[in-house]
């Protein structure tokens, strides 16, 4: 099925995008545009907003922002508003609405429709902090800290739970973040892997190099450290393209063949991913856009076999998936991978199944599909 131009905006023409908070472009980001691609003109909704990182990019939309926007410094400090963010969204006027899209990997299905208004949420993941203690366990937080986040759990795990009955249908961004909507919140949920800007790699040549690449923000969860501590094992050269908070303990992590090239512009990223020999990918991540970018451009993924990896790299054929976060399985997937003799066609094939145009077929289809299954028999 492709979607005809403006048909989502002719069947709902009074909609809404609701989106945690924008305060800087990411992957949750781009599916937030995408969707708006496909309503124009759609009012945006969330709970914090700085213009000055959008530009252009949302001057057809009229931005709704809640209390938490007027609070000093909240483009900065918004994780730290967390324990106020359900408030926030539900107290957002949506009444008289076709229809709601909340792009959710927090509070943002947590919105009140009306009886009359199709709510579907885009689930990036179930809340991180409220169902996995682990998550939270390697952030620094400190006794205080760890305390309060003790305290504030059961809250966390009820408001999420409540907010999951809203939504009409839930679509996943993978089948891992489908399987722990089911898990959580007890839901059934369509799986649309999000939008890829896989183009901009396809075209360009294979140069390859002698080093290894890691890409991405430096958080604890990524687990940046495994990589650059397998190839200092292994004496492989790696390029770290990055900052963040763990990058203290990333480079403690690291051997003399590690190069930190902190943040660089997009097309350096494309120039960076077209020399490396492979991704390196030890993290858990509900889906990944970086290890489908890196296919595209042809290159392999040496990645942690553990959720939404699992739907974009083909293990054996596309890249490793190894099955212990560990330096050493890493290493091992890594010498592994040096003795496969790969298909860099196959590699970019894989890719395109993710172009942005199955994006907006595919959630297309599921909005049209719901909004009929709703109406009287």
């Amino acid at each position: 099925m492709t979607p005809e131009p403006g048909e989502l905006a002719q069947a709902f023409p009074r909609a809404a995008v609701v989106h945690e908070w924008l305060t800087a472009p990411g992957g949750s980001e781009k599916v937030a545009l995408e969707v708006l691609g496909l309503l124009p003109g759609a009012d945006v909704y969330t709970s914090v907003y700085d213009p000055a990182v959008w530009g252009e990019r949302l001057r057809d939309n009229r931005v709704h922002t809640s209390f938490l926007d007027r609070v000093p410094k909240a483009t900065t400090i918004y994780p730290k508003l967390l324990p106020l963010m359900n408030a926030a969204f539900e107290s957002f006027d949506l009444s008289g609405l076709d229809l709601v899209v909340s792009s959710s990997h927090s509070c943002a299905k947590n919105v009140i429709t009306g009886p009359g208004t199709l709510h579907v949420c885009y689930c990036h993941t179930p809340m991180r902090h409220a169902w996995e203690p682990g998550f939270l366990a390697q952030e620094k937080l400190g006794p205080a800290g760890s305390l309060a986040a003790r305290m504030l759990l059961g809250r966390l795990r009820r408001q999420d739970y409540a907010g999951a009955a809203r939504p009409d249908v839930f679509i996943a961004n993978s089948n891992h973040v489908a399987a722990r909507i089911a898990k959580y919140y007890r839901r059934e949920a369509r799986v649309v892997h999000p939008p890829v800007d896989v183009e901009r790699h396809l075209g360009r040549e294979r140069r390859p190099q002698d080093y290894y690449l890691v890409l991405g923000r430096l958080v604890p969860y990524k687990r940046a450290d495994l990589a650059v501590a397998a190839c200092a094992a292994l004496g492989r050269p790696v390029k770290v393209v990055g900052d963040g908070r763990a990058m203290e303990d990333v480079r403690a992590a690291a051997g003399p063949g590690a190069e930190f090239l902190g943040r660089v512009s997009d097309e350096e990223v494309v120039e960076l991913l077209a020399g490396a020999r492979a991704l390196l990918f030890p993290g858990e991540e509900d889906f990944g856009i970086v290890p489908v970018e890196a296919q595209a451009a042809g290159v392999p993924v040496v990645a942690w076999g553990v959720g939404g990896v699992r739907d974009s790299v083909v293990d054996g054929e596309t890249g490793v998936l190894f099955a212990q976060q560990t330096v050493a399985s890493l290493a091992a997937a890594i010498l592994e991978l040096e003795g496969l003799d790969l298909d860099e066609s196959a590699i970019r094939a894989n890719a395109r199944r993710f172009a942005p145009e199955r994006f907006r077929a595919e959630l297309t289809e599921v909005i049209l599909e719901t909004s009929v299954a709703r109406l009287p028999a």
